[in-house]
């Protein structure tokens, strides 16, 4: 999402704040978001540039964020860690501590995020989002098997960035209108 696009969603937004949503420093700081993750987060996530989202892999997520997310998708934070293969002592023990999630775990969680995001930006370009909750939707989809994955539901491939990568590829069919 562009600077501007972020403006025209929230105008109170001073320019220093949209430019740190832009390059998701946000997602480091267990403060900032706290109860701070919404569609449109999602969707600034997925459309973040590259290169910002690889700066906030390599500093580490706050931890904090996996609760939010799982909030958002309407399931337990242990199914949220299940899915992407992240140890639930590990995720509680840097929650304590406020460390941030290691670079492996931190592309999981973006991962997942930047998925919500993508079938946010899907629902937007196709018509009326209102009302949609992409993030719940991704909860119900990622346990259905898909015919496009052999029969596995996409959820099985969550723990790893190929695996990621393979289900957004799925998404991004969806759109065009292969079969998926």
């Amino acid at each position: 999402m562009e600077v501007m696009e972020a403006a025209r969603i929230q105008p109170a937004w001073s320019q220093r704040k949209i430019q740190q949503l832009a390059d998701l420093r946000w997602l480091s700081n267990s403060q900032q978001t706290a109860g701070f993750l919404d569609d449109a987060k999602f969707l600034l996530i997925f459309e973040a540039d590259p290169l910002a989202q690889v700066r906030v892999i390599k500093h580490g997520m706050s931890p904090a964020i996996v609760e939010q997310i799982a909030e958002r998708m309407h399931v337990s934070k242990d199914k949220l860690l299940t899915t992407l293969g992240l140890a639930r002592a590990t995720v509680q023990r840097k929650t304590s501590r406020l460390k941030p999630l290691s670079a492996d775990e931190s592309s999981r969680v973006l991962g997942i995020s930047r998925l919500i995001g993508q079938v946010r930006a899907l629902v937007e370009q196709s018509g009326d989002a209102s009302g949609f909750d992409a993030a719940r939707w991704v909860a119900g989809w990622l346990d259905q098997p898909l015919p496009a994955l052999s029969g596995i539901a996409p959820a099985q491939l969550m723990d790893t960035a190929e695996g990621q990568a393979i289900v957004a590829q799925v998404v991004a069919r969806m759109q065009s209108g292969v079969y998926a």
